[in-house]
C-alpha cells in the first residue's frame, strides 16, 4: 500500500473526466488534487451541494474555487462568503489575481468594489442582508461558497450562517467548507434536509505531516512515545496516546509523589527534599525547565523550525514578547531582508498621518519587524496586521506572536506553531483551551509546497501535564452546535416576506431545532440522574428540629442581600468620590481616604476632563500625585484652602517644600471645612440594613438555628440548592424543546406588536401587517437592533449635528471589555446628553418587557466610546482621541468602522427624515478619515 505522500504524487485524473470543466480546472493548477478535493469537486460538477470538512491547511478552499470557476464557465454568478473582512480581503486578492479585476468584486459592509461582478467576495452578513432586501444582485446567482461555515456556532454571529442557508433560492448550489467537526454527518443531514441533495466529504488527512513536541528548557522533546504524525494519531489512538516516558518522568519529578501525590505536598520541606517515588525538582530546577521568549526563538531557529507563530492569548503579552526579543539583541533577518521589510513599512508610513505614528507605536513596531519579529492581535491597527501577514507570507518576518484571532481563517501558515500556555481568558475567567481550539491553532504548522512536515510545540510550565497535552493533540475534532435564535430584525424580515405562519415553519427548519429534537433523550437521562442525587442530598440535610430547606433558603437570601448591599455601597462610594473630585479647585486642602494612604494634600491642578477627573495634589511629605476615583474609598473632604503660587510647577524641591509648609500651616489652624466636607452618606443603606436585620432575626428564630449539626446540614443544603437550580433548567429545556424556535419567534412578535412594529390582532395572519416603524427596523442590523430603532423613533437623533450623531451612535454599537460602575458619564453636549438619557430610558423599558416576555436581554447602551468618537468626528488627532481611555488604536479603528456601518444603515432607511439622513451620511464622511480610511490592501 502506498503512503499518503506517494498517493499525493500519483496522477488523479481519470479518463472519464477528460474534457469536463473539472478537467480544465485541474489543468490550470500547479498541484494534483487530493482524493477528498477531487471527490468534492466531482460532486459540485454533478450538481450536488457539498459539505467539506477537513483540517486547517488541507486545501479545502480549492473546492470553493472550483465552484467559482464553474460559475464563470456557465455564465452564472458566484458569491464567496467569509466570516471576517480580513479573509474577504485575502480571497478577493487571490481571485482578482486569477480572473482579473473586471470579473471579481468585494462587499464588506463599509466597502464596495465592483459589486455587480460575476464573482463577488463578501462577508456573510452582507449576503444575509441581500436576501432580506431581495436585492437584484441575486439575479443569476448559481453558486455560494460558505467558507469557515463552522462559524455558525459563534454565540454572537452564528445565526447569520443559518439564515443564509435557509433563505438562499433552491436552485443555488451551496459549497460549505468547515473545519473537521465530530458531527459532520449531523450537520450534513440538516443541509440535505433544507437544501436538497448534499454530499458530505470528510477528510482527516493533512498533506503536511504534523508532529507534536514539548519544549523543556530550550530542548524539544517529542510528546508521544513514538514518532507519530497527525494522520497516524487517527489510525492508532492507543499508540498515539502513549506519552513519551521522558516527559512522564519529568512530570512525576515536578511535585512530590508525582502529579497525583498527596495534597499539601512538601510542607515543612526545604528545596531538594525527598518523597517516596523518587527525587522531585527544587525551585532552581523548576526554573531551568522554563524558557524565555528570546531563548525559545533561538531554540526554534537552531532546530530549523522558523518561521513560527507563537500563540500567547494576550495582546500585551504579544507586544511584550516582541520587545523582549528586540532587547535581547537577536536579529533573524539578513541585510537584504531587512531592506525589503524597511521598504514595505516606509511605504505604509508615507500614507499615515505623521502625528499618528508615535501613538500607533510605529517606531518600536518597525524595529521589531526589521529584526524579523511581529505581533498580531485585534488591538493592532488593521493596516499593520496586513503588512505583518504579507511579510510573513513572503518569508521576511520569521516569528509572529499572536492571539487566537489569527487562527480564524487568515492564511498564514508557518513551519511551526508554539503554544505558550494551554489556557486563555474568555472574558470572564481563565479556562483551558479545548481540543478543537488546539487543533485549529496547531493546524497552521506546515506550509504546503514548502515544508515536508509541520511541528506543534507546547512550552513546559510548572503545572504542565503531558497526558493532558497528549489528550488535546489526540482528539482531533469538536462538535458543531447551533447558536441560532430569532432576533427582532430577523423576525420582521421573515414576517414581511412570508407571513407569520410560513415564517414559523421556516424557523423550525433551522439547525438549532434539528439538534434540539435529537437531544431530548440525553437531557431526560441527565434529569433522572440528578433527581436521584437530589434525593440523597435532601436526606443528608434532614434536621430533627425543623425544615432545613426553609432555613437554607433564608440563609441564601441573606447572602444575596448582603452581596447586593455591598455592591450598591461600592457603586455609591465611587459615584460620590467622582462628584467630590469634580468640585475641587486649586488650593483646596483635602483629606484623601483610600488604599494609597495619601492622607492630607493640597490640590495644585484640576483635570480638564469631566469624564475622568484626576486632580494633581501635593502631599504633606512633598510628593506630587494624581488622584482618581480608583484611589478613593469615598468622597474627599475639603478641610481648608490655601493660595497656590502662580508660577508653581512642582518641578523643584524648593517649590514643593514651600507649598508643603503652607499646607501644614493651614492644617494647624482649626478652621471649619470650607466646602464639601462631611461623612459619606448613602440613601439606600438603611433599606438594605433593615432587610438584612429582618433576615438575620428570621434565621435566629428558626428551629434549625440551634441544631448542633447545623453547618454540616448547611453544606448539603448548598449542594442541594445548586443542583436543584441546574436540574430545573434542564427540565425547562426539555419542556420547551418541541417547537422551541417557533415559540421564541412568537414571543418576539408579541413584543414587537407591543411596541408598535407589528399591527396588533394580526399575529396569525399569513399576510403581514407591518407598521412604518417595522419597515424601518427591517433595515437595522446589529445586536441592539430594537433599541436603536426605539431611540430613532423617539426623535432625539433628529436634534444631533453630524459630530454629535457619530458620538451618540457609538453608544448603540460599542461594548466595553469589562463593566464599569460609577457616576453617570458626562456628555460632550446637551444634545448628546438628551439622546443618552432617552437611550437609557428606552433600554430600561425594553429590558423589563424582555424579562416579562422571557426573551434574552438587550445589552445596555455603552458610553465608553462617546468622547473618543466625538473628538474624532471633530477632526482631532488620534492621540487626543485615545487620551484617558484603555482603547488600543486597532480597537478604536474597528469600533469606528462598526459605527460607520450603523450610520450607513440609518442613512439608507426609507422615509427617514431628510435632515437626519444627510447628517448620518455627513457623520460617516467625518469619521472615515486618517487611519480609519486607509488600508494597505483593502478593507
Amino acid at each position: 500500500m502506498s503512503t499518503p505522500a506517494e498517493r499525493y504524487l500519483e496522477p488523479k485524473q481519470s479518463a472519464a473526466e477528460t474534457g469536463t470543466l473539472l478537467s480544465d480546472f485541474r489543468s490550470g493548477l500547479d498541484f494534483e488534487l487530493d482524493p477528498f478535493q477531487a471527490e468534492s469537486c466531482h460532486a459540485v460538477q454533478e450538481g450536488f451541494g457539498v459539505l467539506v470538512a477537513a483540517p486547517t491547511g488541507a486545501g479545502k478552499t480549492v473546492v470553493g474555487e472550483f465552484a467559482v470557476y464553474m460559475a464563470l464557465q456557465q455564465g452564472k454568478k458566484a458569491f464567496y462568503t467569509t466570516p471576517i473582512k480580513a479573509l474577504s480581503n485575502q480571497k478577493f486578492s487571490e481571485l482578482t489575481a486569477r480572473y482579473g479585476a473586471d470579473k471579481v468584486g468585494l462587499l464588506t459592509g463599509d466597502l464596495t468594489i465592483n459589486g455587480d461582478a460575476d464573482v463577488v467576495v463578501m462577508t456573510t452578513e452582507v449576503l444575509r442582508n441581500m436576501l432580506y432586501a431581495e436585492s437584484e444582485t441575486l439575479d443569476g446567482l448559481g453558486f455560494v461558497v460558505m467558507d469557515e461555515v463552522h462559524y455558525l456556532a459563534d454565540k454572537f454571529r452564528g445565526a447569520v450562517w443559518e439564515e443564509v442557508i435557509i433563505h438562499l433560492p433552491a436552485d443555488v448550489q451551496v459549497v460549505s467548507l468547515s473545519a473537521t467537526v465530530s458531527n459532520a454527518e449531523e450537520f450534513g443531514g440538516w443541509l440535505d434536509t433544507v437544501r436538497g441533495d448534499t454530499k458530505i466529504i470528510v477528510s482527516e488527512h493533512r498533506p503536511i505531516p504534523l508532529y507534536q513536541h514539548v519544549m523543556v528548557g530550550g530542548k524539544l522533546i517529542d510528546l508521544f512515545a513514538e514518532d507519530v504524525s497527525f494522520d497516524q494519531i487517527a489510525g492508532d489512538p492507543e499508540r498515539a496516546a502513549t506519552v513519551n516516558p521522558q516527559l512522564a518522568k519529568l512530570a512525576q519529578r515536578s511535585v512530590p509523589g508525582g502529579p497525583h501525590g498527596p495534597k499539601g505536598h512538601g510542607r515543612g520541606r526545604g528545596p531538594g527534599g525527598r518523597q517516596a517515588g523518587g527525587r522531585y525538582l527544587d525551585r532552581e530546577e523548576q526554573r531551568s525547565r522554563k524558557v524565555s521568549r528570546p531563548e525559545m526563538i533561538r531554540a526554534l531557529d537552531s532546530a530549523g523550525l522558523l518561521p513560527s507563530i507563537v500563540f500567547l492569548f494576550s495582546r500585551k503579552g504579544c507586544d511584550a514578547a516582541v520587545a523582549q526579543c528586540v532587547r535581547s539583541g537577536m536579529n533573524l533577518t539578513t541585510r537584504a531582508e531587512a531592506r525589503d521589510i524597511e521598504q514595505a513599512i516606509d511605504l505604509l508610513a508615507f500614507d499615515l498621518p505623521p502625528d499618528d505614528l508615535e501613538v500607533l507605536g510605529f517606531w518600536p513596531w518597525r524595529e521589531g519587524m526589521m529584526r524579523g519579529f511581529a505581533a498580531h492581535h485585534a488591538g493592532l491597527l488593521p493596516i499593520f496586521k496586513e503588512v505583518v501577514e504579507d511579510l510573513f507570507l513572503r518569508g521576511l518576518v520569521k516569528a509572529v506572536f499572536a492571539t487566537e484571532t489569527l487562527a480564524l481563517g487568515v492564511n498564514m501558515p508557518a513551519r511551526s506553531v508554539v503554544l505558550e500556555k494551554l489556557e486563555k481568558f474568555n472574558g470572564e475567567s481563565h479556562v483551558s483551551i479545548t481540543a478543537g481550539e488546539y487543533t485549529q491553532l496547531t493546524g497552521r504548522a506546515g506550509r504546503r509546497g514548502i515544508d515536508v512536515e509541520g511541528h506543534a510545540v507546547v512550552l513546559w510550565q510548572s503545572d504542565t501535564d503531558p497526558a493532558a497535552v497528549a489528550g488535546l493533540a489526540s482528539k482531533r475534532t469538536y462538535p458543531l452546535n447551533s447558536s441560532f435564535r430569532p432576533t427582532y430584525n430577523m423576525s420582521l424580515n421573515l414576517t414581511a416576506q412570508f407571513g407569520r405562519d410560513r415564517a414559523r415553519g421556516i424557523l423550525e427548519t433551522s439547525f438549532a431545532q434539528f439538534q434540539a429534537d435529537r437531544s431530548v433523550v440525553g437531557l431526560a437521562r441527565q434529569v433522572r440522574s440528578r433527581e436521584e442525587s437530589l434525593a440523597g442530598y435532601k436526606k443528608s440535610m434532614t434536621c430533627h428540629l425543623g425544615d432545613f430547606g426553609e432555613y437554607a433558603a433564608i440563609r441564601a437570601q441573606l447572602s444575596e442581600t448582603e452581596r447586593q448591599a455591598s455592591a450598591a455601597m461600592s457603586q455609591a462610594r465611587q459615584s460620590a468620590a467622582g462628584d467630590s473630585l469634580e468640585q475641587l479647585l486649586p488650593g483646596d486642602v483635602i483629606d484623601v481616604p483610600g488604599p494609597r494612604h495619601l492622607g492630607r494634600c493640597v490640590v495644585t491642578e484640576v483635570a480638564s476632563s469631566l469624564r475622568d477627573p484626576r486632580p494633581t495634589v501635593l502631599t504633606e511629605d512633598r510628593q506630587i500625585r494624581r488622584v482618581g476615583v480608583e484611589d478613593l474609598d469615598g468622597p474627599v473632604s475639603i478641610l481648608s484652602r490655601i493660595k497656590i503660587p502662580k508660577a508653581f510647577t512642582g518641578a523643584t524641591p524648593k517649590e514643593r517644600k514651600d507649598l508643603a509648609a503652607s499646607l501644614r500651616n493651614a492644617l494647624a489652624d482649626e478652621r471649619p471645612p470650607r466646602r464639601g466636607a462631611g461623612g459619606f452618606e448613602y440613601a439606600g443603606a438603611e433599606k438594605y440594613a433593615q432587610r438584612i436585620n429582618e433576615l438575620r432575626n428570621q434565621l435566629k428564630a428558626h428551629p434549625c438555628h440551634g441544631c448542633p449539626d447545623r453547618e454540616n446540614h448547611a453544606r448539603w443544603a448548598e449542594r442541594w440548592l445548586k443542583l436543584r437550580r441546574e436540574t430545573d433548567k434542564l427540565s425547562q429545556q426539555i419542556s420547551g424543546r418541541t417547537n422551541t424556535i417557533s415559540k421564541i419567534f412568537d414571543r418576539v412578535c408579541r413584543l414587537l406588536a407591543q411596541y408598535g412594529y407589528l399591527e396588533t390582532g394580526n399575529e396569525d395572519n399569513a399576510v403581514p401587517q407591518m407598521t412604518r416603524a417595522g419597515q424601518r427596523l427591517r433595515r437595522i442590523y446589529g445586536e441592539r437592533d430594537l433599541l436603536t430603532s426605539l431611540v430613532l423613533e423617539s426623535g432625539v437623533m433628529d436634534q444631533l449635528n453630524p459630530e454629535e450623531l457619530a458620538a451618540f451612535t457609538s453608544s448603540l454599537v460599542y461594548h466595553a471589555k469589562r463593566e464599569e460602575s460609577g457616576a453617570d458619564p458626562r456628555m460632550p453636549s446637551k444634545q448628546i446628553q438628551f439622546a443618552w438619557e432617552a437611550a437609557v430610558r428606552n433600554w430600561s423599558s425594553l429590558s423589563d418587557a424582555e424579562e416579562e416576555a422571557r426573551l434574552p436581554a438587550t445589552d445596555a447602551p455603552d458610553a465608553g466610546l462617546i468622547w473618543p468618537m466625538f473628538h474624532w468626528a471633530r477632526g482631532k488627532d488620534l492621540r487626543e482621541c485615545l487620551r484617558g481611555t484603555d482603547l488600543a488604536a486597532g480597537d478604536f479603528v474597528r469600533w469606528v468602522k462598526q459605527v460607520i456601518d450603523v450610520l450607513d444603515q440609518l442613512a439608507k432607511i426609507p422615509e427617514l427624515a431628510p435632515v437626519l439622513s444627510r447628517n448620518c451620511s455627513r457623520a460617516v464622511d467625518l469619521i472615515r478619515r486618517g487611519v480609519v480610511s486607509y488600508s494597505n490592501v483593502v478593507d
